[in-house]
């Protein structure tokens, strides 16, 4: 894999029955570009997202991050995989409730065993970029639908990924706090260098992105 791709999916091919969701994808994705997913629904954009994160297995071929090919790991060895390489952001933020934004933030770094002083002082880092430092300390329903999808990228963000991917982020958001995520997204692209990976129907986020690929019918359009 040539120094600056990041990912690769090799003829993805995954069906459900008799329904075939996706059909030989293959695609590429170099390091600090945020890609838009499109299409319609039904398209297998969602189920292209998680072949790609390793939350589903496609029933033919390959997909690499880096030089790791994601089928040859298995079990706990895929989990810390996973939980070290990849972040994820979902339509709907999935904090714990009984949690405090700082805690939410900090449990895939306690999954990778690192110490709760290194852990708390990363995510009180991102809490402080994403403008929400005062926020530390409440509770999921304490926070607005866009603080709380901040501190879902946060989450997302605390291991230091070398991809987000990201499933309709915007999604339950109002216009404002969407227009406020995709710039968010770019700022991180920009300064951190951030790799994006999102499936969105939204026009204007896609619009934002380095480059769009279109799903119709399971297959790469153009």
């Amino acid at each position: 894999m040539s120094e600056n791709l990041l990912i690769r999916t090799e003829g993805i091919t995954k069906s459900y029955g008799k329904l075939v969701v996706l059909h030989d994808v293959s695609l590429s994705v170099t390091k600090a570009e945020m890609v838009a997913i499109t299409g319609p629904s039904g398209a297998g954009k969602t189920t292209l997202l998680q072949i790609i994160g390793s939350l589903d297995q496609a029933d033919k071929g390959k997909v690499w991050i880096n030089d790791t090919e994601l089928n040859s790991l298995k079990g706990n060895q895929l989990a810390a995989f996973r939980n070290k390489h990849i972040g994820f952001v979902f339509q709907f933020h999935h904090l714990l409730p009984e949690f405090t934004a700082i805690e939410n933030i900090c449990i895939p770094a306690y999954i990778a065993r690192r110490g709760k002083n290194e852990a708390e002082r990363d995510a009180l880092q991102l809490l402080e970029m994403l403008n929400l430092k005062d926020r530390a300390q409440h509770k999921p329903a304490e926070l607005s639908g866009g603080e709380a999808q901040r501190v879902a990228i946060a989450r997302a963000l605390i291991n230091r990924p070398d991809v987000i991917l990201a499933d309709e982020p915007s999604g339950n958001l109002d216009e404002a706090n969407s227009n406020e995520l995709h710039d968010l997204f770019v700022q991180l692209r920009n300064e951190l260098g951030q790799t994006f990976v999102i499936v969105t129907h939204d026009l204007s986020l896609a619009a934002k992105s380095d480059r769009i690929i279109r799903l119709k019918d399971g297959v790469i359009e153009g």
